[in-house]
């Protein structure tokens, strides 16, 4: 981690995009700290989208069509899902610097959300930053059971469709590993974000 910038202090769009170049991205203690950490991990997350794996339960609700899946339609409900408390996870990390400079990269084109709807409302999603062919994945929620696992495939078929070549996931998981995400060496992630970094993916329609 680095110096974390003072309370009150925003984060940059401009400065944003320069550290996911540089592979270093932003995080809070909780939502409740105004402060935010750079961080730099040595051991690097990411989903090799030709190695990502559907679960046959999963394979089935999405051909079920359950979900009314969307992209970028309502970034504030995204964020709002991915920051409130739930019994597993009382805080998160998304404070309010995080919140308003992603909305600024959302403004600008390149942070991205991906939805699910059912009965109108918003039951799950994702957001990350798209930097030349790489898709920084940032956070999930669900409100109903597989709405983010939905929500994670159609993210995957997008970037395989649109010439992507990184899905970083800056950790790893259980949850995820279960879906192909391994860890990286630093040295090893860093060649994998030059790579795509150069050239263009068009994420929005």
């Amino acid at each position: 981690m680095t110096r974390p910038l003072a309370p009150g202090d925003r984060i940059a769009p401009d400065l944003l995009l320069r550290a996911y170049a540089n592979g270093v991205f932003p995080m809070a203690e909780s939502a409740d700290d105004p402060e935010v950490f750079w961080v730099r991990p040595e051991m690097r997350g990411v989903i090799p989208l030709d190695a990502f794996h559907v679960p046959k339960s999963l394979r089935k609700t999405i051909q079920q069509a359950r979900f009314d899946i969307r992209f970028d339609s309502d970034y504030s409900g995204v964020i709002d899902g991915c920051a409130e408390a739930r019994e597993a996870r009382p805080s998160t990390w998304i404070n309010q610097p995080i919140r308003e400079a992603y909305g600024e990269l959302f403004a600008r084109g390149y942070c991205h959300t991906v939805e699910a709807w059912r009965d109108g409302a918003l039951v799950g999603g994702l957001y990350g930053v798209t930097l030349g062919r790489a898709f920084f994945g940032e956070s999930m929620f669900s409100r109903e059971r597989d709405a983010s696992k939905v929500c994670l495939a159609h993210l995957v078929e997008r970037l395989r469709a649109r010439g992507f070549v990184l899905l970083d996931t800056q950790f790893t998981t259980e949850h995820l590993k279960r879906f192909g995400a391994v860890d990286v060496p630093r040295a090893k992630y860093e060649t994998m974000l030059e790579e795509a970094l150069q050239g263009e993916a068009e994420f929005a329609p």
